[in-house]
């Protein structure tokens, strides 16, 4: 079984992007619960064209979001959770900086109210 990632380097402002529109992110999300799923699976009960849903996996796809695999005539998607890493990266940075700003703000707390 082999699955295709886009090769384009990996940005957070590409995933953000990627996961900026309500409709992809559902997508992304159906995709992620699935082990594997096809293009008409994900069009079916969704109330979005096959044609807008093959856009919006390529939008994932480019983001390094999904991955796909052919057989045949079908096309399946599976998620690609390490394309999540620099969405991870960027609030594992600013989880750093609110923590110690809680912490001050504990201090000072006990400061003026022992």
């Amino acid at each position: 079984m082999t699955y295709m990632i886009d090769a384009a380097p990996n940005s957070v402002t590409t995933v953000m992007r990627a996961l900026a529109d309500p409709t992809r992110r559902a997508v992304f999300e159906r995709v992620f619960e699935s082990k594997e799923i096809s293009v008409a699976e994900l069009t079916r009960g969704s109330g979005v064209t096959q044609g807008a849903i093959s856009q919006h996996l390529k939008s994932l796809k480019q983001a390094g979001l999904v991955a796909e695999r052919a057989e045949g005539r079908n096309v399946y998607y599976r998620a690609a959770p390490q394309g999540l890493e620099p969405l991870v990266t960027w609030m594992d940075h600013y989880g750093v900086f609110w923590r110690e700003r809680f912490q001050n703000l504990r201090d000072l707390l006990k400061e003026i109210d022992p």
